[in-house]
């Protein structure tokens, strides 16, 4: 399971900048077709609201991918 775990914030790493790069993209060509304020506002707040998702999905990546979940605490290490 724990390398599972890494398998997967390998992939978590490199689905931050990758998704961020297309969402990027798709932007620009939206304001490209269409270059109204209200085109340019809208994908604006798209971005502005992703990019900080996509960073939170790196680095939790980056903390599956180095072991910090291999072992997660249990109700009796709550109580304790």
């Amino acid at each position: 399971m724990n390398r599972l775990k890494q398998l997967l914030g390998m992939i978590w790493i490199l689905m931050g900048p990758v998704l961020m790069f297309f969402l990027l993209r798709i932007a620009l060509q939206e304001i490209e077709k269409k270059p109204v304020i209200d085109t340019k506002i809208q994908w604006g707040v798209f971005v502005l609201i992703f990019f900080p998702i996509a960073v939170g999905l790196t680095i939790f990546g980056y903390y599956a991918w180095k072991g910090e979940y291999d072992k997660l605490p249990t109700k009796s290490d709550e109580i304790a």
